[in-house]
C-alpha cells in the first residue's frame, strides 16, 4: 500500500471528542523517545506530519491522521514520559486507558520498541495491560539502523523471550528503520490487509 494522502484532523485530550467515524484506527504508541514521529513522518511520506522534538514526551494529545481518506492514523501520548510531575503522569495515564477502553473503531495497537536496548520493564508491562483487555496489538521495533544487525537481533530475542514467559503466541513483530526506510512496506502491506478483511 502506498499513501497517497495524509491530512491532519485534529488534536485533543478527550476521547469523547475523537472524530466520529467508522473507519479503522490504527493507533501508534511508545516509551518516550522511542522515534514514533519520525516512524508516522515515514510512513506518510512527510518530514512534518507527527511533530518531533529533542524533548522526549512532547507529543501529550490524542493526533488523528486521516489516510488515504480511508483509514486513521492516531498518534498517542507516549508512556514513561520524561521530566513530568507525577500529576501529569496520571493524566496521561487516564488518557490512554479512555482511548483504549471506549474508541471502539480502534483496529489495532502498533506498540513501539526501541530495537537498541534490552527488555524494558515499562514496555513489557504495557503490553500485558493491553492483551489483558484483548486489545489486537502488533510490536514494531524501532531504529534498527541505529546499531549493527547482531546488536539488534540479540535485543529482539531478549525481548520475544520475556514475552513467552506469559504469551503462548506472539503477536506480528515488525523491524523500522525511519532513516533507511526499513519496514516501511511491511507495514503497510499489514495494514492493508487488515482494512480488506485479509
Amino acid at each position: 500500500m502506498e499513501i497517497k494522502s495524509a491530512v491532519f484532523i485534529q488534536s485533543n485530550t478527550d476521547v469523547e471528542k475523537c472524530p466520529p467515524t467508522t473507519l479503522p484506527e490504527y493507533a501508534f504508541i511508545g516509551r518516550s523517545n522511542v522515534g514514533k514521529s519520525s516512524l508516522i513522518n515515514m510512513l506518510c511520506n512527510q518530514k512534518g506530519l507527527a511533530k518531533t522534538s529533542a524533548t522526549p514526551g512532547k507529543t501529550e494529545l490524542i493526533n488523528h491522521f486521516l489516510i488515504n481518506d480511508k483509514w486513521y492514523l492516531v498518534d498517542l501520548p507516549g508512556y514513561g514520559f520524561a521530566r513530568k510531575s507525577k500529576s501529569s503522569l496520571e493524566g496521561f495515564s487516564k488518557l490512554l486507558k479512555a482511548y483504549f477502553q471506549k474508541r471502539i473503531e480502534l483496529t489495532c495497537t502498533l506498540v513501539l520498541i526501541d530495537s537498541r536496548l534490552p527488555p524494558q520493564k515499562i514496555d513489557i508491562d504495557f503490553i500485558r495491560w493491553i492483551g489483558q483487555n484483548d486489545i489486537p496489538f502488533v510490536v514494531v521495533f524501532t531504529k534498527s539502523d541505529k546499531q549493527n544487525a547482531h546488536k539488534t537481533s540479540v535485543n529482539i530475542e531478549l525481548f520475544k523471550a520475556e514475552l513467552f514467559k506469559e504469551w503462548e503466541e506472539l503477536p506480528e513483530i515488525f523491524i523500522t528503520s525511519a532513516e533507511k526506510k526499513q519496514g516501511k512496506e511491511e507495514l503497510l502491506d499489514y495494514i492493508k490487509k487488515i482494512n480488506l478483511g485479509l
